[in-house]
Formats: C-alpha cells, sequence, structure tokens
C-alpha cells in the first residue's frame, strides 16, 4: 500500500514549545492510534501537522460521516480505538449519525472536533454549535478542552472512557485557539503509553464461575449464542474452547459470526429458534434483549436462562434471567471452562444426542430453502444472491453487509470463515456503512479480500467513497442487490396500507450503478441472468486484482421478494 504521504521534516526549534495540534498526535501515538479520519476544516489543521511528525496516516473521505463509519469499521477491524477528527459545526453533525451508530454497537471511538475560539465564545464564530451537549447523548465522554496544557491529559480521559465497561464513542472539543497556541512541553502533562489504565479483563464473582460451571455440568439441553462482544474482547479461542470441552451447541449473531466456521460440530446455525424452546440451559453472551431477541420474551420461560456482558446496566435488562455475570466475556469464558473441565464428568458425552437432534433439525431447514438458493428466476431471486456470494467467499473474504432486505436475507446463507470477517451497522441500522467498513477493513488488512453487498438504496448514501478508497490503494468488490427501492419498508407499508399506496416513498429510480465503478477507473457490470452472477463475482475480483481499483456488480433483483422477518414486520415486535 502507498505511503498516504511522506513525512515532513521541520526545523529544530529547540523542543521546548509544542503546540496543541502536536500535543494531539502525540497522546494518539500513545494510545497506539496509527490512523485518523477526517474531512478537512480550518479548525483542525493543526492535528494534522502533528500526526505527520508522528508518522500517523491521514485518510481523508469525503463526508464526514464516512469518516466516522471507518474509524468505527477500523476499531472492530484491528482491536484498537478508532479516531476521526471533524471540524466544526456541519462538520461535528455529518459525522454524528456515525457515531450513534458505533454507540449502539459499543466501538471505541474517539472524535476530535473543532471549534471557534474561546476569545470568540458566544460571538457568533464561523460554525459555532454546542458540540458537547449534542454529543453527548450518544457518547460515553463529551467534554471541551479549556486550555492547550490540558489536551494531552484529557485525550487520555477520553480513550479511558471509550473502554469503560462495554466500549463506545467519546468526543472530544477543541477550541481553534487552545489548539493553535503553543506551550511549555513540561507544562502539558502527557501520559506515558500503558501506564494509567486499570484492567478490564474482570471475570467478576468468582462464586458465579463455580455456579455457571454447576449449571452448565448437570444441564442436558444447553445453548450458546456467542454476540458481538465476543468479537470486542477477541474472546474466540475462549468461547471455542467453552464449547469444545462442554459438546453445547453454538449460535452466533453481530460480530461473533465467524467465531466457529460453517461445519464445525458445533456450529448451528438455522435452528436457534427450535433450541432456545426446547433447550433446559441457555446462555447469552454479548447481546442485549434488545429487538433482535424479542427484548427477552423469544427465550423459554422454563430455561435457566444466563447473561454474561461486558456491562452490568446489560444484564437483567428487559428480561428477568437466572444468573447474571458482568465482566470480559473472555476472561468470563474461559474461566467456567476451567472450573468445568476440572471435574470427573462434565456431562459432554451426554449431549451429544441433543447436538444430533440439532444437527438433524439444520438439515431439514437448509433443504426447504434450497429451492430460493437454486432459484433461476428472473428478475433474479435476492436469496439465489445470497447463496451465491457465500459460495464465492474465501477463508479470507470480509463480508461487509449495509442495506435492508436484500442484506437482511444474506444471513440465511452467508457463513464467513474465520472470526472478525462479518461485519453489519449493528442495533441501529444504519444504512451507508459499507463503503466506510471496506475502506477501514482493507487498511487495516491489506493482504485480505473485502466484499460489501449493498442495497441500492444504501450504496447511493456513501458510495462516492469508493473513490478514497481507490485513492489508498484499498480497493474491494462492491456487489449491489438493487431492486430501485428502499424495500424493506415498502413491505410493511404494502402490508399495511395495500398495493395502492404501498409505493409512496419508498421508490427508487433505475441506476446502472456498474457505470459508476468504470466511471472510478475500475470495473463495473450489470447482472440480469442468475447464472451470470458467479461469473461476474469471479470477473470482479480478477479486476480488483489487476487494477487496484473497486468492482462493481450490479444485479437486479426481484423488488418482490423479502426476508421472513420483513414479512412478519418482526424487527419492531
Amino acid at each position: 500500500m502507498a505511503e498516504v504521504v511522506e513525512k515532513i521534516k521541520k526545523p529544530d526549534v529547540g523542543g521546548e514549545r509544542i503546540s496543541g495540534g502536536h500535543l494531539v498526535a502525540k497522546a494518539l501515538k500513545a494510545e497506539g492510534v496509527d490512523t485518523i479520519f477526517t474531512l478537512c476544516g480550518g479548525h483542525i489543521i493543526d492535528i494534522y501537522d502533528g500526526c505527520l511528525d508522528e508518522g500517523i496516516r491521514i485518510i481523508d473521505v469525503r463526508h464526514e460521516q464516512v469518516a466516522a463509519h471507518a474509524a468505527d469499521g477500523y476499531a472492530r477491524q484491528t482491536g484498537k480505538t478508532g479516531c476521526v477528527v471533524t471540524t466544526a459545526g456541519p462538520g461535528c453533525t455529518n459525522a454524528m449519525t456515525g457515531i450513534a451508530n458505533a454507540f449502539r454497537a459499543e466501538s471505541p471511538i474517539l472524535h476530535i472536533g473543532g471549534q471557534g475560539s474561546l476569545t470568540q465564545h458566544k460571538m457568533g464564530s464561523l460554525q459555532d454549535l454546542p458540540h458537547v451537549d449534542m454529543m453527548a447523548p450518544i457518547t460515553k465522554f463529551s467534554a471541551s478542552v479549556p486550555s492547550t496544557e490540558r489536551i494531552a491529559d484529557m485525550v487520555s480521559m477520553a480513550f479511558r472512557e471509550c473502554h469503560n465497561g462495554a466500549p463506545g464513542p467519546s468526543y472530544l472539543e477543541i477550541p481553534r485557539d487552545v489548539l493553535d497556541a503553543e506551550v511549555d512541553l513540561s507544562a502539558a502533562r502527557l501520559p506515558a503509553p500503558g501506564q494509567y489504565r486499570a484492567s478490564t479483563r474482570s471475570i467478576g464473582d468468582p462464586a458465579d464461575i463455580e455456579r455457571l460451571a454447576d449449571i452448565l455440568v448437570k444441564s442436558e439441553r444447553p445453548c450458546i449464542l456467542l454476540g458481538t462482544q465476543v468479537a470486542t474482547c477477541r474472546a474466540y479461542d475462549d468461547a471455542i474452547g467453552l464449547v469444545r470441552a462442554l459438546n453445547i451447541p453454538a449460535y452466533m449473531n453481530g460480530a461473533g459470526r465467524g467465531t466457529l466456521p460453517p461445519g464445525d460440530p458445533h456450529h448451528f446455525h438455522r435452528t436457534r429458534r427450535m433450541a432456545f424452546d426446547k433447550a433446559d440451559v441457555i446462555v447469552i453472551v454479548g447481546t442485549p434483549f434488545d429487538f433482535r431477541m424479542g427484548y427477552g420474551k423469544r427465550l423459554r420461560a422454563e430455561a435457566t436462562v444466563v447473561q454474561i456482558d461486558m456491562d452490568y446496566r446489560t444484564v437483567g435488562k428487559n428480561r428477568d434471567i437466572s444468573l447474571g455475570l458482568a465482566g470480559d466475556v473472555g476472561a468470563i469464558l474461559g474461566a467456567v471452562a476451567d472450573a468445568a473441565t476440572g471435574r470427573a464428568d462434565n456431562g459432554a458425552e451426554g449431549r451429544q444426542g441433543w447436538l444430533d437432534e440439532l444437527r438433524a433439525a439444520e438439515a431439514v431447514a437448509s433443504e426447504k430453502l434450497m429451492g430460493m438458493f437454486k432459484s433461476d428466476n428472473t428478475p433474479i431471486n435476492p436469496y439465489r444472491v445470497a447463496w451465491e456470494l457465500n459460495e464465492f467467499l474465501t477463508d479470507d473474504t470480509i463480508y461487509i453487509g449495509d442495506g435492508g432486505d436484500v442484506v437482511t436475507i444474506t444471513a440465511q446463507a452467508v457463513q464467513p470463515r474465520s472470526p472478525g470477517h462479518w461485519m453489519d451497522p449493528g442495533p441501529l441500522g444504519t444504512l451507508g456503512v459499507g463503503t466506510a467498513f471496506s475502506l477501514a477493513s482493507k487498511l487495516a488488512h491489506p493482504e485480505k479480500e473485502v466484499l460489501c453487498y449493498y442495497g441500492d438504496g444504501a450504496f447511493a448514501m456513501t458510495g462516492f467513497d469508493m473513490e478514497t478508497a481507490n485513492r489508498f490503494d484499498a480497493p474491494f468488490i462492491g456487489v449491489i442487490g438493487n431492486n430501485s427501492a428502499m424495500n424493506q419498508i415498502r413491505c410493511g407499508q404494502i402490508i399495511k396500507y395495500g398495493e395502492q399506496r404501498g409505493n409512496v416513498g419508498n421508490k427508487l429510480g433505475d441506476v446502472d450503478f456498474e457505470k459508476f465503478g468504470q466511471m472510478l477507473g475500475g470495473h463495473g457490470e450489470a447482472v440480469r441472468d442468475p447464472a451470470d452472477i458467479a461469473p461476474a463475482l469471479v470477473r470482479a475480483r480478477q479486476a480488483v486484482a489487476s487494477t487496484g481499483k473497486c468492482a462493481v456488480v450490479n444485479i437486479w433483483v426481484d423488488p418482490d421478494e423479502y426476508a421472513p422477518g420483513t414479512r412478519n414486520q418482526t424487527m419492531y415486535k
């Protein structure tokens, strides 16, 4: 990957004085930040100057929403704290959707924003807004830096809050005169890396570890749901170790997908409802009882329900539980496995019949879907697209979903081969994350293939930053399920108001998006025949490798085919 810009050497001025922007950069470097995502503005340019001196990569995008989403995606892919830097006023407000998405998805990012000078406070300076107040409800920490000497100290404060319990975003506003001023370096507290944070790998109460081990050892039909916090804590090995040791069927959602590969004896995909209905013990790891879980109502009332989460506030919210453990989910799962496997009989062998029952039901459920997965209909059935995408993935393909119904359908088929290879917006359901997540993923893992599957509505929101991906040598494959509609909402409107009024406010124009890839110097082609999907994907892969530019495959899909949850409107129940 080409270097963004060579480090600029500056004349030696004695080293005693330092500007606020350079203090920001030093503090970011101390936190392990190697990349910032930004869109330029006069309030923040001294941060760029500092980043150049510290060797921090500057990725400038075309819209601040993309910058925020990219910082979120970079955090998810690297395990580090992402960083987005925006100017004041509209720079901040444009980024708010990305920050809100990270907040609901529990993704640690620091948003640094500009502000007018303190000397112009309440005078109506350019782009002046009450950013701190606006950002407070969607961050874990929101503050303004009062003086240049405090910059690095408050950066460290904001980072610390990003990782307090379940992670999330922080916002730090720096007025322009505070940022541009120079101070004596000795007067500015610059915390030493790794020496001012406590460990977060807590297992909670050790007695609860023993209680959970006892519950699992004695259970006959346990199941476990591995959610996003398994990825947050990089707890893949701990999760695998537990399900292997105790022979427990595992289901995965969110970023937890890929913890176990498809075909693994403990990987289950299509029988979660059956498992929840029959299990005597249900362990929910790193997933709140929100709309995705029916607010906890989808779990059998008679079951012993155990919830493990990084955030104490999430445990037992919306549904009573039998046991709750708050702490690092990896440390907890590892401790429970150790406690259970130290016993002479942990019950693993006796559960094989339960796994066999679920496996047989998985086969039946898969067979029922095969008619749609291999449909030869035109317009193309979106289930066929989902099937072809899954067949196309490699062990090193990061799959990103950005859209409504067509992307929801892919969850029926697409199974990532490795941990960290599935990305979706998270519980806020934000459209427009795909281009930013793809850019961030490729920057984080240049050796991997990145494929984003968009709905046509989602692609149109942020697709222009494909140019940014090309500019920074981070090309990816963009596949669009094009039904010329916001189809998830369209379905609900038709159900509620009938065909005559069902197309109001959700129908889009027909757009030949393949020309977008061509316009940017890459590959683009349209697909209207299901037999052409696989060859088109292969050509896109080859084009990305040969041109170093993004490829766009525009697949025209049936606008009258919907996901089961969309037909039943379960997202609102």
